[in-house]
Formats: structure tokens, sequence, C-alpha cells
């Protein structure tokens, strides 16, 4: 069932895509770079920090229970809100539970706190992304998915490089128990929240819930290809990032105050801008035109870093490279954005949109186990120019457009 077009968001309904978008962003940076920052500070070698990138697998494998969120209901406050409710208290007591058991005490039992994190915020993630595909009405879909990625991004700021100061002056216990306690705030987004249940019936059975959104997707001219541009168009973005933050501290020399300020002030303005502008941008052009323009701004944010490989460090260079790299960040996961959400089907939308970014995700998981031993053999100029080149096969998926994306027409009025 489709949500009617004329149903407009309210400023509670705004208020819950800003809180769900700032909730969901939270933990992924606390179980990948902010971690990693934690464990190159205990000095664990650069191959062992690399394979940690694994623990966010759940984020890809995500689909594999998604239709148990499409079909089942938790006793309370109906489909989606009651699995989004859980998931952020399982998040807390991981969160709580990872600041109790540094990475040198043991190391596996970080690993798997990291993981049960990990899987808690995918299923969070299902949740919210379906909420917002039903709550969302179609004239709103680029301007609210673009309010997401902002606030998104911005809790990625909070608990990266604002965790950084924390842990500064802090330590990494008070921080992580800081960031479970914004995990329990970020629930009032749940709780204003608005009962999609009745814009999106639950597939009658469990075996309908995994064969029904997998058969319409199979039955769709392109589909492949469309698979490939999810996993591709931000592999060069995943890749940088991977290692970017060893690279600021190991490699180049910043302090954790320098990297966290520099994130928390000139980036946060970046995201914030990059994301409302790639909104504005989407009602004016074609979705196909802004993933081009953005995919090659999201490239190009690549060499900011490779100039600080070159040049060393200066604090100027990483305000740039941190406002570039955030600005293409903001605009470009907009489009993207836009682009899986209008690709589902709304009768199965946690199933597909949760496969769709299940493979966005998949090379910051499978490709990034191996950056560090890449940013050791090829040095740290030669790695972000191969993070650079690894941008430019998505960018060319896109002169196939035709085959395999949504209508050719600006989102905005996009059917």
């Amino acid at each position: 069932m489709m949500p009617s077009e004329n149903r407009s968001l309210d400023l509670r309904g705004w208020t819950s895509v800003l809180l769900l978008g700032f909730a969901s962003g939270l933990p992924l940076f606390l179980t990948g770079s902010t971690l990693k920052a934690w464990m190159t500070q205990e000095g664990l070698d650069l191959k062992t920090i690399g394979l940690f990138s694994m623990v966010t697998l759940p984020y890809s494998l995500k689909v594999l229970w998604a239709p148990l969120l499409d079909r089942y209901a938790l006793p309370v406050l109906g489909r989606r809100r009651s699995w989004m409710l859980v998931m952020q208290g399982a998040m807390a007591v991981g969160l709580a539970a990872m600041a109790l058991h540094p990475p040198h005490q043991d190391l596996l039992l970080m690993a798997a706190l990291a993981v049960g994190v990990a899987v808690a915020s995918a299923t969070f993630d299902i949740a919210t992304d379906a909420w917002r595909a039903e709550r969302l009405p179609q004239k709103l879909l680029g301007l609210g998915n673009s309010v997401h990625i902002t606030t998104y991004r911005v809790a990625m700021l909070v608990s990266g490089g604002g965790a950084l100061i924390l842990a500064q002056f802090m330590g990494w216990r008070s921080t992580y128990l800081t960031m479970a306690g914004l995990t329990v705030a970020g629930m009032g987004g749940t709780l204003l929240a608005a009962n999609t249940d009745v814009v999106a019936r639950a597939p009658r059975t469990l075996a309908a819930a995994v064969v029904e959104p997998l058969r319409d997707l199979l039955n769709r001219p392109g589909i492949l290809e469309l698979g490939a541009f999810a996993v591709l168009y931000k592999l060069g973005d995943w890749l940088a990032e991977a290692m970017t933050m060893p690279f600021l501290l190991r490699g180049v020399g910043f302090t954790l105050a320098e990297v966290g300020t520099v994130q928390k002030t000139t980036a946060m303005a970046a995201i914030i801008v990059g994301g409302l502008l790639g909104g504005l941008i989407l009602t004016k052009v074609s979705l196909r035109k802004a993933l081009f323009a953005f995919g090659l701004l999201q490239a190009g944010s690549i060499l900011g870093f490779w100039t600080i490989s070159r040049l060393g460090p200066s604090l100027p260079l990483l305000v740039g490279a941190n406002a570039l790299e955030n600005l293409a960040y903001g605009m470009g996961g907009s489009a993207f954005a836009v682009l899986l959400m209008s690709s589902c089907n709304r009768a199965y939308t946690g199933t597909q949109y949760a496969l769709f970014t299940g493979l966005m995700a998949l090379p910051r998981t499978l490709f990034a186990g191996g950056t560090g031993w890449m940013a050791e053999r090829l040095g740290w100029s030669s790695y972000f120019l191969v993070c650079v080149a690894a941008a430019l096969p998505g960018l060319l998926l896109l002169l196939r457009y035709e085959h395999w994306g949504p209508p050719e027409e600006t989102s905005g009025d996009r059917s």
C-alpha cells in the first residue's frame, strides 16, 4: 500500500526524521574509525587495525534478517518502532560494555562486543529506513533523505571528532559511556515517530517476506547493473575512510584534539551544507546528473588527503580536506539514498532497502579489511590515489543509467 502523495510532514514528523538520523549515525564510527583511533593509541599494529574493519560486516549482511522485521512486530509501538526501540537499547548496552573492556585487555572480547553493536545498529537501520520510506510522501523523499543523512553525518562527527576530543581529556572509558548515554537519548526519536503500520501492511507469511521482495527485484530489467552500482558508487570513499584515522594520527602526526576539533567544527558545517544543498539540487536536476556530479566531487575529495600525504601536517590543509570530504559525502549520500529508495517496491521496503544498503556497505567491510596491508605496501600517497581510481567504475555505470535507473526526472516530480 502506498502512502498518500498529499500527506504532509508536520513538526513532529520532521523532529523524528532528525533524531532518527542522529541515532542511526552514532554507532558507525564507534565500531569503526573511533575504535581504530583507540586501538592506534594502544599501539596495535596496522594489520590488526585494518582487520577490525570486518566487525562492520553486519551492515552488509542485514538483508539476511530484514524479512523478520518486515513480517513481525514486537509487542509494543507497532512493527517499525518496536524494533527501533529495542535495538537502541541493545546498542547502548553494547557501547557501555565496550567502555569497560579496553582493546589491550581482551581483543577478542572487544571484537565480539563491536560486532554485537554493529548487529543492533544494522537492525535499527532496517527499521528506520523502512519507516522513512513509508512515512515520507514522494514529493519530500529527496529533502527528507537529505535531512536524515545530514543528521546521520552530524552524529558520525560527534562519535568521531567529538569522541576524539573527549578521549583526549576524559579517556576512552568515559567517552564510550557518554556515547551510550546519547544512544539512550536518541530513543526520543522513536517515541515521537508516527506508527506506519497502516501505510504498508506486513507480508502474510515469513516465506512471502523472503521470496516476494527478491522475485520482484529479479524480474526487473537491469537489476544486475543496479546492484553493481550500489556496490561501486562509494567504493573509493569507503577505502579512503577505512584508513583516514590511522593516516592522520600515525602517518602524519596530528593529535587527537587537532583532528577532533577540525571534525567537530569545519567538517560539521560542511556536512550540514552538503546535505541540504544536495537535497535542494535534487529538486532541480535529474537524479542521474546529480549522481554523476556528486560522484565526481566524492572522488575529488580524496585528493585532499593525498595532498596532506605529500606536503606533510598542516592544519589549514586538514581543515580543507575534511570540509571537502564532508561536503561531498552529504551531497553524494543524499542522491544515493534517493536512488535506492526510489528503486524499492514499498510493499517490501525493509528487505529491499536493506539489500541495497547492504550491497553499498559491502566494499566498506570486505575490501577495507586489507586496507592496512595496502597502506603499508603502497605508502600513503599511492594508497589515496588507488582510492580515487576505485571511485571511477561506479561513475562509468551511469553511462547506462537508462537501462537500470528510476525514470529520468527530478526527484521532486518522480512518481
